[in-house]
């Protein structure tokens, strides 16, 4: 039971933000993504991943480990393919390269265009897709780390 003056239990409903307001966050948030972005892809074309000691964060699962995750390799293959390498790049990782890359500017354009037009996108997966994506990294994983 409900304290004197207190909403009741599900408490009353989120106010829903105005088309006018999503719009205005989500061109907000597009602008820092790209100066963050921006920033890091000037830094990464200037240090090359390829070679030791250079100010980049290595990989934890790796570290602690000493085994490649499904990610091991990202940072090279931006920086190749910044710098017009596919063949090197699609070496580092092939299965981020061909699935990741294309996915993250699929949602990133969905994202863009329901923020745009004053709605709001919140990408979902479904039982099926989790189980896609996680036992597509797992499968990856286990390839990279059994081939050498």
């Amino acid at each position: 039971m409900n304290a004197p003056g207190e909403p009741p239990a599900g408490g009353p409903p989120a106010p829903v933000p105005s088309p006018a307001t999503v719009r205005n966050a989500t061109l907000r948030r597009a602008a820092v993504a790209l100066v963050a972005g921006a920033l890091g892809a000037v830094y990464l074309w200037h240090t090359n991943p390829h070679e030791p000691g250079h100010l980049l964060i290595p990989c934890p699962f790796r570290w602690a480990t000493g085994l490649l995750c499904p990610a091991c390799g990202g940072t090279r293959m931006a920086y190749d393919l910044m710098h017009g390498d596919l063949v090197a790049a699609c070496h580092d990782n092939a299965v981020l390269l061909v699935l990741g890359v294309p996915a993250a500017a699929y949602m990133t354009g969905r994202w863009l265009y329901a923020g745009l037009r004053g709605r709001r996108f919140r990408a979902r997966l479904g039982a099926r897709g989790n189980v896609l994506v996680l036992g597509t990294a797992a499968v990856w994983m286990l390839v990279r780390n059994l081939t050498g």
